[in-house]
């Protein structure tokens, strides 16, 4: 089929026209727009055929089979990073032509029939899955079976790019792009094989790491147990095995790419390559605070506090150690006058002082780390729960202003949203859950007396109050507008687009670990009646009654997995 493009409608001039974010040019382009819709829906795919099947169910029995066990995960994550790569790499190629590109809208519509074709292959591909991955016996057809499943994941990949964009189109895009295919193609294949090779640097790193922790522990303990062939260490009370994967280079990987991704989103405010001395010293910084981590869990778990050791420390203190240098980074790029460019001028030219993202992010950064702070010093119970409401309270009196002049008005539609979403959700965890783990919440029980009504009155009022207020804040009231405008502040809820609303409620389903599906469709749900009503006191509302529900269902019938 031909290609087909017109020019957009031309923008009005009213004087100098202000830069448009990537999420507005999104908006504006048909082509963008539709190659953001292939983005979207490969990726929820990928996510879900990686939490499905796993490679070692695999037979080795078979060549195909047993090329799809060894190299498998390999393969599909050097496709995922040809696919990004050749992304980058293209732009860069051929920016003029990208640009023409998208500012031109595509007249024909999305193709059903290949859609259809797309999901019709995606069904073979699960059916021979459920075969191949089922771990029983090879037969005569096993590798039949492996070239079918093979094939009909490239065909649903194909069908799937046709049927939002022509094939003149990809050919235009592929011819201009150049050579990027064999620049994506081998820094793809150099990436896949370093994250493979870096395993070899998992014993140095523990070995590293087993030594700086037994120096830290020397002035606390006066008998320390340490034994370098098995990495044990800690004193005869309470020791550990430092494994492999608690060396520390996960935590490496994760700084190395948010300082990278950091680099890039502020590089017009930071002098290069002054700037390039931040990831090397995040990374520094990031190792010796994971020893620091074990050294303190060792010393927690001697003090008698084993399960607070064993339980929450050991799970949230890797993650408020990354969160702390990703912070510490982030500042210092800003601050540090030999890395940080002088932004006087840009201020006093009438750069607006306000940043309105502050205070519709800031209550959700105050749960997640009053979140992380309550696990962290938990056992099988976490007892401080209460910091998350504490939390949100101080930022909500510090922005008190601020948040005075928004619409916090709701009506019926809100509380109404709120009980179908609240259905909704049991109906999905029973669907999804064949056992109810019900009873009383470890720890503690109605016999505690006020201590169970302080613990269960605070944490219903942080659920119901301080949840729905820094989640709508933070999704609906930032990220929803944002993907729309950088000026988000002054957007109506009324004029967000179709895709803004799907990524913001996937955002928010993902927050909800495995139950993002049902998250999800909240979220979804939530946006709907913000954009229905345009204020934010009807997502809060909606969301608000949802979160009171689950609070008496599970109060009711002790079924504190909701929880």
């Amino acid at each position: 089929m031909p290609e087909v493009l017109q020019s957009a409608p031309a923008r009005p001039a009213s004087g100098e026209a202000p830069a448009r974010s990537l999420f507005t040019l999104l908006t504006a382009s048909t082509v963008y727009r539709r190659i953001a819709w292939i983005v979207l829906l490969f990726v929820l795919e990928l996510v879900a055929i990686s939490i499905w099947l796993d490679a070692a169910t695999l037979s080795r029995a078979n060549v195909l089979t047993r090329l799809m066990h060894n190299w498998g995960a390999w393969t599909l994550r050097a496709i995922v990073a040809f696919a990004s790569l050749f992304l980058v790499f293209g732009y860069l190629h051929a920016r003029s032509v990208v640009q023409e590109m998208g500012s031109r809208s595509i007249s024909d519509p999305i193709r059903r029939a290949m859609l259809a074709g797309h999901l019709g292959s995606l069904a073979v591909f699960g059916l021979l899955a459920r075969v191949l991955f089922a771990g029983s016996a090879p037969g005569v057809w096993t590798n039949a079976e492996a070239a079918g499943f093979i094939a009909a994941g490239l065909l649903a990949i194909v069908l799937g790019c046709l049927a939002f964009l022509p094939l003149a189109l990809w050919s235009r895009l592929w011819r201009s792009a150049g050579y990027a295919w064999a620049h994506a193609g081998g820094t793809a294949i150099l990436v896949c094989w370093l994250g493979n090779e870096l395993r070899l640097l998992w014993e140095p790193a523990t070995r590293v790491t087993f030594l700086i922790v037994k120096l830290l522990l020397t002035p606390f303990l006066a008998v320390i147990v340490s034994d370098p062939a098995t990495a044990t260490i800690g004193s005869p009370s309470f020791h550990v095995v430092i494994a492999p994967e608690c060396s520390g280079l996960e935590g490496l990987g994760l700084m190395l790419a948010f300082g990278s991704v950091w680099l890039w989103l502020f590089r017009r405010d930071l002098r290069f390559p002054q700037a390039f001395v931040l990831v090397p010293a995040s990374l520094m910084i990031a190792f010796l605070l994971n020893s620091v981590r074990i050294a303190a869990l060792i010393l927690i778990g001697n003090a008698g506090a084993a399960g607070i050791a064993l339980g929450g420390f050991h799970s949230q203190a890797g993650w408020i150690a990354f969160n702390a240098v990703a912070l510490g980074l982030a500042v210092s790029s800003q601050h540090l006058r030999w890395i940080a460019r002088d932004r006087t001028a840009s201020v006093a030219a009438g750069a607006p002082a306000d940043n309105p993202s502050a205070y519709y992010l800031a209550p959700l950064v105050a749960i997640l780390a009053a979140g992380m702070l309550s696990r962290a010093l938990a056992g099988q119970f976490e007892w401080l729960y209460s910091l998350r409401l504490f939390a949100v309270a101080a930022v909500w009196w510090g922005y008190r202003k601020k948040y005075a002049g928004m619409d916090w008005k709701f009506d019926w539609l809100g509380p109404a949203a709120g009980i179908a979403v609240f259905a909704l959700w049991i109906a999905l965890d029973r669907w999804a859950v064949t056992t109810s783990a019900s009873g009383t919440v470890p720890g503690l029980k109605p016999g505690y007396g006020m201590a169970w009504i302080a613990w269960l009155s605070l944490r219903t009022l942080g659920a119901v109050v301080a949840v729905p207020i820094a989640e709508e804040l933070a999704f609906r009231g930032f990220l929803l507008r944002r993907m729309v405008s950088s000026d988000f502040d002054r957007l109506d809820y009324r004029q967000t687009s179709v895709l803004a609303l799907l990524v913001s409620s996937v955002t928010f389903g993902l927050m909800h670990g495995a139950r993002w599906f049902a998250g999800s469709v909240a979220g979804l749900v939530y946006a709907l009646v913000l954009r229905r009503r345009g204020r934010i006191g009807e997502a809060v509302a909606a969301h608000a009654t949802t979160n009171a529900l689950l609070a008496l269902w599970v109060i009711s019938y002790g079924d504190w997995r909701l929880w």
